[in-house]
């Protein structure tokens, strides 16, 4: 019931369905979406010229301190690096390509090249100091051929610079000896600072319009290189009328946010910093991520800065549950003024939601609404929200104003595309690519099934019903919803399993490779911490576990295409020079399914080795 909530400002847009005789059907917000700005930093110099000295944004120093920007200080330093830009040459061909995370300086290199109509590519640093080869970067590269880098250290990214463009011009914070024997020309930071051109700047960004390419975001790839989905200018500003017109709050009370998500995504750079600049809100940069050894960072920056909004992902809220049990002073910050919690990218699961309304109710005597939705790189992000009232983990809602949804029979599912000025109008110098994720009435093609909450009730929403591309038959001929039971797998072995990759195709049965939750795992077994994966998967406690939560998840199955027969435990992480894992963490089932094909084997041996785990 809304009376366990506090109370929070979220429309909820009834939606009409249209029945074609074809079988598609046609699905509109009723409401339509109003006027949104021409650009980002439109908004910027609007909130510079009403609340000048409110804090934009804000970031730890080297003194642990907080560094902060004023919107005042914003533009002014904005329209300092543009003016700098202006002088490189840069163009849709040649843009700015921001190698490192988030910082206060990334931040302030995007806007210049926004407010200008020069494209910028933020790029997972994965790509430069995770990867081995340096193979996705280089296809990076060769794919949008920029003419200028950032970095904030130059040394950490001087190895992929070197291998990817050695003659490329560098603009970093910090250099140092790193500069040493280096081919490209370096700039440091600060003196992009220095002079402010303010007619050509305005010259410039007087030509920046709704078709303009504000950024070049990678997708992941589910088959293998990441691609360069374009975003306008349109895109960005329609998607944050859209968010302001379901998030009624934003327009308020300006919000305040602490954020970890990682610029080179479309949640963290596009929603989450966007809804910032939109609704002249604060954004405190958290260089803490929900793992053990940099969660302690945002628990300190959580002590400081109570958000009022507060968007993860499930991995992140599972983390950060067990330690606000831990930290009674942080849990009391946190939910002193966050009024809705977001999140996004994977299923939540019912015992960590259950523990975060626990959690509330003990510090404020009332649950704090969770809201969660669907979208994609290519919709600029958001073009579903669930209701507060229907929100659960696998729901995501309705259409957002000036979105319409096309739901296509397909396989017994209704496969989902979509028409609206936040969709993007293709992928960078991939015109077949491009051509193919179009239908023929112009409807971009999401890859997602999506199934009523209630045929009766469509203003109840939609569920996600799998990715149409992922779902494959048995040899009985059944169909397998590979996404669905993926989630039902992770749901039923939580918190042991950190992701599934679901086998079957043209099988008799169903089998999962499980990657481990590994520090779960070890609590399952006495003395575990110098154990191997190998030998915790191969402990008695361990496989009696998996064991037994197979064998009830087959109880509760509902035939051959929801009942795993076989599973086991995979030692090796996952790849992401393989293309198993995208840099964002998720996992690319088909890479994992290629690449570990004999292992695939082995579970539909008539003789299985004993690390099977299978049912009687």
């Amino acid at each position: 019931m809304l009376s366990d909530f506090h109370p929070v400002n979220v429309v909820n847009h009834p939606i009409d369905v249209q029945y074609r005789d074809d079988g598609c059907q046609i699905v509109r917000c009723k409401s339509g979406l109003g006027e949104y700005a021409r650009t980002l930093t439109d908004r910027l110099e609007y909130w510079a010229d009403t609340t000048p000295d409110r804090v934009f944004l804000a970031q730890r120093g080297a003194n642990e301190e907080w560094e902060k920007l004023t919107y005042a200080d914003t533009v002014r330093q904005m329209k300092a690096i543009a003016t700098w830009l202006l002088t490189q040459n840069l163009s849709e061909d040649r843009p700015l390509v921001i190698l490192s995370g988030n910082s206060t300086e990334h931040f302030m290199m995007a806007l210049a090249a926004l407010y200008i109509g020069v494209p910028y590519s933020p790029i997972s640093t994965a790509y430069s100091l995770v990867s081995t080869d340096f193979g996705k970067l280089r296809h990076v590269f060769d794919t949008i051929t920029p003419g200028l880098i950032f970095v904030d250290n130059l040394g950490p990214y001087r190895d992929a610079i070197d291998t990817v463009a050695p003659n490329t011009p560098v603009v970093a914070i910090t250099a140092d000896h790193a500069m040493d024997g280096c081919c490209n020309p370096i700039t440091r930071y600060d003196e992009l600072l220095e002079e402010t051109d303010d007619a050509a700047v305005a010259r410039a960004n007087e030509a920046v319009s709704g078709d303009t390419i504000a950024k070049f975001l990678f997708t992941s790839g589910s088959t293998g290189m990441p691609k360069a989905v374009i975003n306008t200018q349109r895109m960005l500003c329609a998607n944050q009328a859209m968010l302001r017109s379901v998030l009624a709050f934003l327009a308020d009370e300006p919000p305040v946010m602490l954020d970890w998500l990682p610029w080179n995504h479309t949640f963290g750079g596009n929603h989450n910093a966007g809804i910032v600049m939109y609704n002249g809100g604060t954004l405190y940069i958290d260089h803490g991520k929900p793992t053990d050894g940099a969660i302690g960072i945002t628990l300190n920056n959580l002590r400081d800065v109570a958000p009022t909004v507060y968007f993860n992902v499930p991995k992140g809220y599972e983390l950060l549950v067990k330690k606000l049990r831990e930290n009674p002073d942080v849990a009391r910050s946190f939910f002193s003024h966050v009024k809705l919690m977001y999140f996004a990218a994977a299923g939540l699961s019912q015992h960590i939601w259950d523990a975060l309304d626990e959690l509330a109710i003990e510090h404020t005597g009332k649950k704090v609404p969770m809201l969660t939705g669907l979208g994609s790189t290519e919709t600029a992000p958001a073009a579903l929200f669930a209701s507060i009232e229907e929100c659960a983990s696998g729901v995501i809602g309705t259409p957002a104003p000036g979105i319409e949804l096309k739901l296509v029979p397909n396989g017994g599912k209704l496969e989902a595309r979509i028409k609206a000025p936040t969709i993007t109008p293709g992928y960078w110098r991939e015109p077949g690519l491009t051509e193919k994720a179009f239908d023929e009435e112009g409807y971009y093609c999401l890859g997602d099934a999506f199934k009523y909450i209630d045929p009766e009730q469509p203003d109840r929403g939609f569920r996600f019903d799998g990715r149409v591309s992922e779902d494959f038959k048995l040899d009985t001929g059944t169909w397998v919803s590979a996404g669905t039971l993926r989630a039902h797998v992770i749901h039923f072995f939580a918190p042991y399993v950190q992701d599934v990759v679901i086998a079957g195709h043209n099988k008799s049965f169903v089998s999962a490779m499980v990657f481990p939750d590994w520090q779960h795992c070890r609590e399952l077994a006495n003395n575990s911490s110098n154990m191997t994966e190998t030998e915790l998967a191969e402990h008695p406690h361990v496989r009696e576990t998996f064991q037994r939560r197979l064998e009830e998840m087959a109880a509760h199955s509902t035939g051959s295409s929801t009942r795993v027969q076989r599973l086991r435990l995979l030692i090796e992480p996952p790849e992401i020079d393989n293309h198993e894992v995208t840099d964002k963490g998720s996992i690319n089932q088909r890479a994992v399914l290629e690449n570990r094909a004999a292992l695939v084997d082995e579970l539909y041996s008539d003789q299985p080795s004993p690390d099977i785990l299978k049912l009687d």
